[in-house]
């Protein structure tokens, strides 16, 4: 909230709501009617106040650990079971629609490599959305990937394949969470293209080579 309230100083508002709980309001008056607001400073009494409110509790192993320890093991747990949730929800395991043994074992191994990486789309989701000041409702693992989708190439008068659109904000955000950036996009979008020009050339050759051979 102290960020929030630093990114909107000089600006014509008046937050409100736990703003004015957890803060003395601070506004520059110019005239009758321009009013800006400056900053907030922290209400101490009032924070220190509703910390002491919050609740404890215990969490008892049957090995030595530090509470950190304890607790990473202890969520652990739940991520374990969101973990697999996951995999009937969005992967398709709640039922497996095959034949034979073989088949089993096979989407059984696609699904786990699968889980593994939504769960680590997820977590990186997660981390970078604890880093912006706001939570988008872009940043989720369905909402990314759609999102993500729209990336596309189309083959142009020139026979070379670019970028159908420019990368947007919303797909650069989604990209920092990954480490990544629009450059990172451009130039596997030329790797692609020159590929697939390669691909074409040898294509081509072959098909001349045939035609050759047959007169």
């Amino acid at each position: 909230m102290g960020r929030k309230l630093r990114d909107l100083m000089g600006d014509p508002i008046r937050p409100g709501g736990d703003y004015k709980k957890y803060f003395d309001l601070v506004f520059w008056h110019e005239g009758l009617e321009d009013e800006k607001f400056m900053s907030g400073i922290e209400r101490t009494d009032v924070i220190s106040r509703d910390i002491r409110l919050c609740g404890y509790f215990v969490i008892v192993t049957s090995a030595k650990m530090t509470a950190a320890e304890a607790l990473a093991l202890y969520k652990s747990r739940d991520a374990s079971e969101k973990t697999f949730r996951a995999d009937k929800s969005y992967l398709g395991a709640d039922c497996e629609r095959v034949y034979s043994n073989e088949s089993v074992e096979t989407k059984i191994f696609i699904g786990f490599v699968a889980t593994i990486i939504r769960s680590r789309i997820y977590t990186l989701l997660r981390e970078e959305v604890s880093r912006l000041d706001k939570k988008p409702n872009f940043m989720t693992v369905p909402a990314a990937l759609k999102e993500l989708e729209k990336i596309e190439m189309l083959k142009g008068a020139d026979n070379e394949y670019s970028l159908d659109y420019a990368v947007t904000a919303t797909q650069k955000t989604i990209l920092k969470a990954f480490g990544m950036t629009a450059d990172n996009v451009h130039r596997q979008a030329r790797g692609i293209s020159a590929d697939l020009a390669r691909i074409e050339a040898e294509a081509f050759e072959k098909q001349a080579v045939r035609t050759e051979g047959s007169v």
